[in-house]
């Protein structure tokens, strides 16, 4: 506990709680990107979470990341993959970008935000080959094509260029969750009523060669929508959904 004596406070070997304090305050500044002081799940900090799952969605209101959302849902465990790895990705790639704002020149900011990305989707390929063999062989170029996807290079260049490395950091893990909420969306129905499965499991019953071999579903002469694993139907599936969201949200009409 600090001790006054003729008005000045006690010495310590790192320095007063004076010094302290105000080391705190530069690094909740320099985190903040030299803003005002905010908390850190302050309401403006949590719309940065909450606003890509809904009101702006990368994919259904920004019409961003189409191409890999039509590729890679045919299974849901391939699109949960692909999602948390595109967190991963945003999430860093922004905290690095903002980290690093101040000393890129304009000039070349795009080749260093291609060098930021490009390492860490190398390292998550890497990853995912050590420890998911399987679905990386599933996902095959399309973890590589993270480097491309608009809505990691949009973020940097409208976002993290711009804010202090705690917001950027937020941004990235919410844009990347509104994108993978969408890619594990379409992937439920188009597995479900493509195979009648979810992550590879029967859920609707055992489809056997003859009606009387059949279980669940199956039994009553249900039979799988082939349609539902050809990529036409991820673009109608996620059609479906843009409809859904502005029939509920009106407002997203006029934007």
């Amino acid at each position: 506990m600090a001790k006054e004596t003729n008005n000045k406070p006690v010495q310590f070997a790192e320095g007063t709680i004076e010094q302290k304090e105000e080391k705190k305050k530069e690094l909740v500044l320099f985190l903040a990107g030299g803003e005002e002081k905010e908390s850190l799940f302050s309401k403006r900090n949590r719309k940065l979470l909450s606003d890509p799952l809904d009101d702006d969605n990368p994919i259904t209101v920004q019409v961003l990341g189409i191409c890999s959302a039509l590729a890679i849902t045919v299974q849901l465990e391939p699109a949960v993959v692909m999602s948390i790895a595109v967190v991963a990705v945003m999430a860093f790639s922004n905290m690095i970008v903002s980290l690093l704002r101040n000393m890129i020149p304009s000039r070349i900011r795009i080749i260093v935000q291609l060098v930021v990305v490009a390492s860490l989707v190398a390292l998550v390929d890497q990853i995912l080959r050590a420890y998911a063999y399987d679905v990386s062989k599933q996902l095959s170029v399309f973890i590589g094509l993270i480097i491309t996807n608009c809505i990691v290079m949009g973020r940097l260049e409208a976002f993290a260029l711009g804010n202090g490395v705690w917001r950027s950091f937020l941004d990235g893990v919410g844009n990347a969750a509104g994108y993978g909420l969408i890619l594990i969306i379409v992937a439920f129905f188009r597995e479900l009523l493509g195979a009648g499965k979810l992550f590879g499991y029967e859920v609707l019953g055992h489809k056997g060669v003859t009606l009387a071999e059949s279980t669940g579903l199956y039994a009553l002469g249900y039979e799988n929508n082939g349609l539902m694993l050809l990529s036409p139907m991820a673009l109608i599936v996620v059609g479906i959904i843009i409809w859904v969201q502005r029939a509920r949200n009106r407002k997203l009409i006029e934007t």
